[in-house]
C-alpha cells in the first residue's frame, strides 16, 4: 500500500489533544498538514485542492509519541527474557552472548523495532544502542534506522568496552565524521554508565561528548549497578547539563535528585521494566516532589512491550499504588490522584521532545510544528465508545491496535490501520536470520536455559487456621 507524497494532508473532525503548555481539547478540529509542518488547526477547515483527506470523527488526533529509551538492537530477540532479572539480562548480554551479535544482527533488531514504533504511534525513538562492539556495527544500526520512515536517534554505546576506550578510536570518530552529518530525521547522543568508580574513568568519555557537542544519556538509579556515587562524579566534574538524559533514576537519593534538578537534566522512566526487573521502584513520584522532568520509554522488547500506550498505563498505576502505599503507612486515605492521565501524555509526548532538546518542533499539535501526529481511531472495537475523557482514554483504554493513522515529517507512514510501504516478509526473513544464527551459537541447550532461568525455591507459609477437623458455627446445634 503507498501513499501519495507531497500533498497536503488533512485530518477531519478529531478530538485534537494539542498537549500545548495548557493541554488544551479540542473536539471536532481538523488539522491541516502542508509540507513537514502543521499549517492549521481548527474546525471545518478551508483546505488547498488535492489535499488528502483522513476522517478522524470519533476519533483522537494527539502528537506522535517519543520513546527517550529503547534498546532496538534486542528487538530481534523479542520475548526470550520475558521471566528474566537485571542479572539475567547483564549474564546473558553484558558477560556472555551480546558478544555474539554480528552487524547483521544489530541490523535485524533496529529495523524490527523501527517499524514496531511507527506502528504503535512512536514517531521518534531513542535508539539507546549499547551493542555497538565495532563501527561496522553502528553502521548497520544506521542502515536500519535510514531504511524506516521515522524520526530516529542513535545513542552510541558498548557494552563489550570501556566508554574511555571506544570513544577515543580513530574509527568511532571516523564514523561521526561519515554517518551523523545532518540527517534531519536522525540525532545523535553517546551512551555509557557510569559505575561510580572514585577515579571516574568515564571521565574522558564525557569530555568527547561535549567536544562532538552532544548529549550524553546514562543509565542512573538501577539498583547495585549505578547510584549516587555515580551523580556525584557527574555533578562534581561540570558534567551534568540540561542535555543530559538519566534513564530508570529508580534508586537514588534526595540529594541526587536535588542534583538533576538543579542542573536541568529530566528521567527518562521505563515503568514496565523498573517494575519487573529491579532497578528500584518506578521513580515519577520522587520526581514529581523534586521537579524534575519527566520522559516515557519501553527499554527493550525482549522483555516487555513496545507502545507507549503500556507506558503510560503502568506509570499511572505504579506512581497512584505509590501514593496510596505512602498514605496508608501513616494510616491516612489518598481522596485525590495527585498525577492526572493528561500529564502522563505529556510525558509520552511533549515530555520526549522536551528531553531531547526538540520542543519548538516536536511534541504537541499547534501551527508551525513539524507534522508528526497520531490517530487514535478503531470502529471495529466497542472500546473506541464513549469518548468522554480524552486523556483518560489515551492512557487507560487505547492500545496501539487502535493506532489507525501514523505521520511523520508530514508523510503518512501508517493509515487504516495497516503500515504504509512496508515489506514485513522481508523483515521477517532478516530477523528469522538472527534468531537462526544466536540458538546456533548458543546451542540448543544453553539457548533454552538462557530463556528459562531457575524458579526460586517457595514454601507456603503454616496457616495457624488450617485444623485436622473444622466445623463452621452453622453445623452447631441449639
Amino acid at each position: 500500500m503507498s501513499e501519495p507524497t507531497g500533498r497536503p494532508v488533512v485530518l477531519r473532525g478529531g478530538t485534537v489533544l494539542t498537549v500545548d503548555a495548557t493541554r488544551r481539547v479540542l473536539p471536532g478540529h481538523d488539522v491541516l498538514v502542508t509540507g513537514d509542518k502543521i499549517t492549521a488547526v481548527g474546525p471545518q477547515l478551508a483546505v488547498p485542492e488535492g489535499t488528502v483527506e483522513i476522517d478522524a470523527t470519533v476519533g483522537i488526533v494527539m502528537p506522535g509519541m517519543i520513546d527517550t529509551h529503547r534498546h532496538m538492537w534486542q528487538t530481534a530477540m523479542r520475548g526470550y527474557g520475558a521471566d528474566w532479572t537485571l542479572t539475567q539480562y547483564f549474564v546473558w548480554y553484558y558477560l556472555e552472548h551480546g558478544k555474539t551479535f554480528r552487524p547483521a544482527d544489530v541490523h535485524a533488531g533496529n529495523l524490527l523495532s523501527a517499524w514496531e514504533a511507527l506502528d504503535a504511534g512512536v514517531t521518534t525513538t531513542v535508539d539507546w544502542s549499547h551493542g555497538l562492539q565495532t563501527t561496522e556495527h553502528a553502521d548497520a544500526a544506521v542502515d536500519a534506522l535510514q531504511a524506516v520512515p521515522g524520526r530516529f536517534v542513535l545513542a552510541y554505546g558498548n557494552i563489550q568496552d570501556a566508554p574511555a576506550r571506544w570513544t577515543a578510536t580513530p574509527e568511532f570518530r571516523e564514523f561521526v565524521a561519515r554517518r551523523m552529518t545532518g540527517d534531519p530525521m536522525l540525532g545523535f547522543q553517546l551512551a555509557f554508565d557510569v559505575t561510580g568508580d572514585p577515579a571516574f574513568p568515564e571521565k574522558p568519555a564525557f569530555e568527547v561528548a561535549r567536544e562532538l557537542g552532544v548529549p550524553v544519556t546514562t543509565h542512573a538509579g538501577v539498583w547495585g549497578a549505578t547510584g549516587d556515587d555515580g551523580i556525584r562524579l557527574m555533578h562534581d566534574h561540570g558534567f551534568m547539563t540540561p542535555e543530559t538524559v538519566y534513564v530508570h533514576g529508580a534508586s537514588l537519593s534526595a540529594d541526587s535528585y536535588h542534583r538533576i534538578a538543579a542542573t536541568g537534566g529530566s528521567v527518562s522512566v521505563s515503568t514496565e521494566s523498573e517494575q519487573s526487573a529491579g532497578q528500584g521502584y518506578p521513580p515519577t513520584w520522587a520526581l514529581r516532589s523534586h521537579g524534575i522532568p519527566v520522559s516515557l520509554s519501553m527499554d527493550t522488547s525482549v522483555w516487555w512491550s513496545g507502545d507507549l500506550f503500556s507506558a503510560m498505563r503502568t506509570t499511572l498505576g505504579a506512581d497512584r499504588s505509590r501514593e496510596h502505599l505512602e498514605a496508608h503507612a501513616k494510616g491516612d486515605t489518598v481522596t485525590h490522584a495527585a498525577l492526572r492521565a493528561d500529564q502522563v501524555v505529556e510525558w509520552a509526548t511533549r515530555g520526549g521532545a522536551r528531553a531531547l532538546g526538540r520542543e519548538a518542533e516536536l511534541g504537541s499539535v499547534e501551527v508551525g510544528k513539524k507534522a508528526d501526529l497520531v490517530l487514535v481511531k478503531n470502529d471495529h472495537s466497542p472500546v473506541s465508545f464513549p469518548l468522554l475523557n480524552p486523556h483518560g482514554h489515551i492512557a487507560f483504554q487505547a492500545q496501539r491496535g487502535d493506532v489507525h493513522t501514523v505521520l511523520v515529517d508530514g508523510r503518512i507512514v501508517k493509515r487504516d490501520g495497516r503500515l504504509v510501504d512496508v515489506d514485513l516478509a522481508a523483515v521477517r526473513r532478516t530477523v528469522d536470520a538472527t534468531v537462526e544464527h544466536l540458538r546456533t551459537q548458543l546451542g540448543d541447550e544453553a539457548w533454552e536455559q538462557g530463556m528459562n532461568p531457575d524458579v526460586p525455591a517457595a514454601k507456603v507459609l503454616d496457616n495457624p487456621y488450617t485444623y485436622t477437623e473444622y466445623q463452621s458455627g452453622s453445623t452447631h446445634g441449639g
